[in-house]
């Protein structure tokens, strides 16, 4: 695709990034096969293709229009269109220049922009997490819409049960922004997973939101300072060598980390730093394989607690497509014994959830929540299990079947 920037985007990092990107495009059409929002609106502007015009359109100088911003909006950034591309187009990359772009150039209504700063400022805030306790104890007074976004206390009294032995093989972990306060299980069922596993997690309590939240609602800035943030609370863990990984076990927490280096390549005092810190990140389902045989043996002590649950999957886009990991998760689980299900046919499709998306784009969202959940439920699974927490909330607010972290499922079986 050639593409002729407006003197404004000329010679600047961000301009020459999206004019390699524009130009490696061949406008073949692929991606809108597998796009959700191209699925369900059948517009051209709601397909990739479509939207890499509406871009190229804003960096060659054309008028930008509020039509722009509401079709890049209507993007859930799931990056199943990179899956798809045979060129290689690194849409998700575009799509976050693109939209930075259409920001400064288009004022948004006055009640979006409030939302969109209360969704930033709120969700990474440490005020968060009292916030959540109060409203899972009105949760029963709460309108529909609002409790949709409160999940259920948990009582089972394991989220705060952190294991204690001490281990020579270590790993760094991130516990999130909302996590903590929405699900804390996840992040204890994964600590005591690995101590099961031989394998001490420790945390840096001055970490905090990965960056995406605020990137991905058009706070550039603000994002890259979550990630310095985060890189200055693990830089003396890391560079002791104490540290094996920093893993992840929510994969949009994930795919953005692994993507630091890119993130802060043109700031002098963190580039080399984000570089290793990217490079050491893995996503809890890579250190899987290697945890199989001590799990098993684990596992197979705690089989008179009867059989183990079937399970239906659904891999986030920030795991399949984000971060190009396919498979391991459904292998590893069936290795251990559990039955597990996919979404034939459907699997590479994205659930809603999309970060902030069922928020800002709620009908888009929950018919693709019901389409995803139409075809997980058939399968009658005893749990739905995927690998995020934005995924697993939304995702819930349409079943009554519990749906859960994978760690989760594990760890209630090692028990």
């Amino acid at each position: 695709m050639q593409t002729h920037l407006a003197p404004e985007f000329q010679d600047t990092p961000e301009g020459e990034e999206a004019q390699a990107i524009l130009r490696s495009c061949v406008h073949c059409g692929f991606c809108t096969a597998t796009c959700p929002t191209y699925q369900l609106l059948g517009d051209e502007l709601d397909g990739p293709r479509g939207r890499i015009y509406l871009m190229k359109q804003v960096l060659e100088g054309e008028p930008v229009t509020r039509s722009t911003q509401l079709h890049l909006d209507r993007c859930l950034t799931c990056r199943n269109c990179e899956s798809t591309c045979p060129s290689g187009v690194q849409y998700g990359r575009l799509v976050d220049i693109g939209r930075k772009i259409v920001e400064e150039k288009v004022p948004r209504p006055r009640m979006e922009r409030a939302l969109r700063t209360a969704l930033k400022e709120g969700l990474t805030s440490p005020l968060f997490a009292p916030a959540m306790k109060l409203g899972q104890a009105v949760r029963p007074l709460l309108p529909a819409a609002l409790k949709h976004k409160v999940p259920a206390s948990d009582r089972s009294g394991r989220a705060h049960l952190w294991p204690t032995r001490d281990h020579p093989r270590k790993v760094l972990m991130l516990t999130g922004c909302v996590q903590p306060a929405m699900m804390p299980n996840i992040n204890s069922a994964t600590a005591r997973v690995l101590d099961a596993a031989g394998i001490q997690t420790l945390v840096a309590d001055e970490a905090g939101c990965c960056g995406a939240i605020r990137t991905h609602l058009n706070d550039t800035e603000g994002g890259l300072d979550d990630m310095r943030r985060n890189i200055d609370a693990w830089w003396p863990v890391v560079v002791r060598g104490g540290v094996e990984a920093i893993v992840m076990n929510a994969s949009g927490c994930g795919v953005t980390v692994k993507d630091y280096g890119h993130h802060l390549r043109h700031d002098p005092a963190y580039a080399e730093k984000a570089e290793r810190i990217g490079a050491l990140t893995r996503d809890l389902s890579e250190l899987l394989p290697e945890l199989l045989p001590a799990l098993r043996q684990q596992l197979h002590r705690s089989s008179a607690a009867g059989p183990l649950p079937k399970l239906a999957f659904h891999p986030p886009c920030t795991l399949q497509h984000g971060q190009k990991l396919r498979g391991g998760v459904e292998a590893g689980l069936r290795e251990l014994g559990f039955e597990v299900e996919l979404a034939v046919g459907e699997a590479h499709l994205c659930c809603g959830s999309a970060g902030t998306y069922s928020v800002l784009q709620p009908d888009i969202a929950y018919r693709l929540r019901d389409r995803k959940l139409s075809q997980l439920l058939p399968h009658q699974p005893q749990a739905i299990v995927s690998a995020n927490i934005g995924c697993i909330q939304h995702l819930q607010t349409g079943t009554q079947t519990p749906v859960k972290h994978w760690i989760e499922v594990l760890d209630q079986a090692l028990a």
